[in-house]
């Protein structure tokens, strides 16, 4: 666990990086799914035929980070270029970025992707990666019913819980609760784990499909702005820029 800690941590400065560098936002978003990505990444959980989708895109600082640091792309390239006009690297993941399978921005379109990927070829894994605020898209609820109905049980949907979305608290914008006893309804095998946990979180991909014929959902309880303290929990993090005085306070906190 130590090992992928520090990978969570570096994964972190180099969002910071990237941030402050190009005055680019959406800090919170990418600290609260760190973990979750380290550990798909860096935790032996996906085969070379299994694919990933970040359909909350706009934390594609978190994943561009994940793929330098996997050796799928270069740092450099992506350091000097990231958020810059007529880049590759756009602040939404896009599928010209070599390890990127689908470009995502817009709320409510990775499941239906995922879903479409799974049904497509049964024999590998699809993890795609949601935001809480992605709940209140009717296209998440459509593709829940279709995953069950077709029995996908390599399908594998993670929420990344940090109980924020654009305009407010979850529950105050749309309130989501029970989260896990809606899934359980719509035919899906369901888990909820701390997404800051390495331990809880491999505990629960390394077993997948742990039931046959359902599709697995892991709601993951995390913290917006995780590991950089004047951004946790604060709505603002989702577009406030990086100033001096707070990049070196960022940097002070992830050594």
């Amino acid at each position: 666990m130590e090992k992928l800690e520090n990978i969570a941590r570096k994964i972190r400065r180099m969002v910071i990086e990237l941030l402050y560098k190009h005055k680019a936002c959406h800090l919170g978003s990418c600290m609260s799914c760190i973990e979750i990505l380290v550990a798909l990444y860096f935790g032996r959980i996906m085969k070379s035929k299994d694919k990933f989708l970040l359909s909350k895109g706009w934390a594609a600082a978190a994943l561009y980070s994940i793929l330098a640091e996997k050796g799928i792309i270069d740092w450099n390239d992506l350091y000097e270029n990231y958020y810059e006009v007529g880049s590759k690297y756009w602040g939404l993941v896009h599928h010209t970025v070599p390890g990127v399978e689908h470009s995502f921005g817009s709320a409510g379109h990775g499941l239906p992707v995922a879903l479409g990927m799974a049904l497509a070829d049964r024999k590998r894994k699809v993890f795609v990666l949601m935001s809480d605020g992605e709940m209140d898209c009717g296209t998440t609820w459509e593709s829940a019913l279709l995953a069950s109905h077709h029995k996908l049980d390599n399908l594998v949907g993670i929420v990344d819980y940090n109980k924020l979305q654009a305009f407010g608290k979850t529950n105050k914008v749309l309130n989501l609760e029970p989260l896990g006893e809606k899934w359980k309804k719509f035919g899906w095998q369901v888990y909820e784990v701390d997404g800051h946990s390495f331990k809880d979180l491999l505990k629960i991909l390394k077993k997948i499909p742990a039931a046959k014929n359902k599709p697995h959902m892991i709601i993951c309880h995390t913290i917006k702005g995780k590991g950089v303290s004047f951004a946790e929990n604060k709505i603002e993090w989702h577009y406030y820029n990086l100033t001096p005085e707070l990049y070196e306070r960022a940097k002070n906190e992830l050594r």
